[in-house]
């Protein structure tokens, strides 16, 4: 069974089994409360607007995608294949950003990427499919698959604030690196995507308390961490 987080039901239902299977969470869950259920829309706008926000405050990212949207109206593959070059910059797109947009675009419109049958397919194989598209990386994958499908079992392990939480959570000497970190969440699962809330919720808690600056995440790029000035 291929499990989802659709619903505020869903993600009760989430946090009830991650809290049974690992006490821990309990304790997480009683300091930082229970994480928001958040969805984003997706289809190619979905995905673009994650790649866009990447690296970028939530002010910028906002402020980018406002003219990106403006720039291309109506906003789709179609429109960004059309696009110039020079007219995507002045929204604010960096040179990465575009040629990762620009292959999706492409990806789409040729048919080597069906973002509406990802909806049905298996996590993992949705997985695979959109990061054979140049300049999709897992963390970026990993994002769509649990925010925009609500996939409930996505664990994206690159994440450099999910590591963060759960060296904090299990009380690890260090933080745990991308390959570690898929066997120390095996007990989560199906649920694993919940748990990324959750650990995402205490990550900014525990931090605070301890007047840390925020971590950032991946970037949408294979084996590339960099640093975001805003959380989950």
């Amino acid at each position: 069974m291929d499990h989802r987080l659709h619903t505020e039901s869903d993600l009760d239902a989430a946090l009830a089994y991650l809290v049974k299977a690992d006490p821990r969470f309990g304790q997480a869950l009683t300091l930082a409360g229970r994480p928001p259920l958040r969805r984003r829309p997706d289809g190619f706008a979905g995905l673009a607007a994650i790649v866009a926000s990447q690296q970028l405050s939530t002010a910028s990212a906002k402020a980018i995608w406002q003219r990106l949207e403006a720039a291309l109206d109506p906003f789709d593959h179609v429109a960004m294949l059309r696009a110039r070059t020079p007219k995507l910059v002045r929204a604010g797109l960096s040179a990465p950003k575009i040629r990762t947009l620009k292959a999706i675009a492409k990806a789409i419109d040729c048919g080597e990427l069906d973002l509406p049958s990802l909806v049905h397919q298996p996590a993992d194989n949705a997985h695979r499919a959109l990061t054979a598209v140049h300049g999709i990386g897992p963390w970026t994958a990993d994002i769509y698959l649990l925010f925009c499908l609500g996939h409930a079992d996505t664990w994206p392990a690159g994440d450099l604030a999910l590591q963060e939480a759960t060296r904090l959570l299990l009380a690890l000497d260090a933080r745990p690196n991308a390959k570690e970190m898929g066997p120390l969440a095996e007990a989560w699962r199906p649920w694993r995507g919940a748990a990324a809330c959750m650990l995402w919720s205490y990550y900014r808690v525990a931090k605070q308390r301890e007047g840390a600056p925020l971590q950032g995440e991946q970037s949408g790029k294979p084996d590339k961490p960099v640093r975001r000035r805003n959380g989950r």
